[in-house]
């Protein structure tokens, strides 16, 4: 009985060993950049981690399909190097002897990518299926619409061109103010001022119109009158 358990052990090592290896089919390589990704605080990848790799992939295969049975003994890992890069297989639960087509699992995992770097604390970066392609994650809409982000710069160039006329119109009106202003002071300088000279007060000719001394004009009657 025992020789006989050893035997089945031995041939399903054999078989899944024969599933998992590099460029077998439906197998992929994985490559993971702890160092690079946490630095000082980077985790030693360990048995533990292979394991909650292995549950990963499981959950994603059972998440991609509702009838899936994955579970964890159907993840396969091997060549698994101190750089942390491995292959893995995922093998059919109902025969465990033949692997699960590599588009499934190329469409699980991409469905479950986030989930999948969150478990690791990494990213499509740092950890890479070599063969399978980043999803990429959808455009972030605004919480603005841009519709209304448009009206509001018009609106703001119209109200500024407003404020522009108002104050340019105020200070133009304050401007003519001005000008008036002095125009009218300076014909007040002008008009003709009483000053004294030998004591005689007299008018100081305005350069316009000009002034007759009255004096010299009563002369003017008595000498040139016929």
């Amino acid at each position: 009985m025992l020789r006989a358990l050893l035997l089945t052990f031995s041939v399903v090592a054999i078989a899944h060993a024969e599933l998992c290896k590099p460029d077998a089919q439906n197998a992929f390589k994985v490559r993971i950049s702890i160092k690079t990704a946490l630095g000082d605080n980077a985790y030693a990848w360990d048995s533990n981690e292979e394991y909650l790799f292995k549950a990963m992939v499981a959950f994603a295969m059972r998440r991609y399909s509702s009838k899936s049975t994955t579970q964890i003994s159907n993840v396969l890992l091997c060549n698994v190097t101190d750089r942390v890069s491995f292959w893995f297989v995922v093998t059919d639960s109902s025969k465990n002897v033949t692997t699960v087509p590599g588009s499934e699992v190329e469409a699980a995992i991409r469905m479950n990518r986030n989930r999948i770097n969150s478990a690791f604390l990494l990213s499509d970066k740092t950890l890479q299926f070599l063969k399978i392609t980043s999803t990429l994650s959808p455009p972030v809409e605004p919480s603005t619409p841009a519709w209304l982000i448009v009206f509001g710069v018009v609106l703001c160039l119209i109200v500024a061109g407003i404020v522009f006329l108002v104050v340019s119109g105020i200070q133009k009106h304050k401007k003519k103010n001005k000008e008036s202003t002095e125009r009218e002071n300076l014909e007040e300088k002008v008009e003709v001022t009483v000053t004294l000279e030998n004591g005689i007060p007299c008018e100081v000719l305005d350069l316009k119109s000009g002034r007759i001394n009255g004096v010299f004009a009563a002369d003017d009657e008595r000498f040139t009158s016929l």
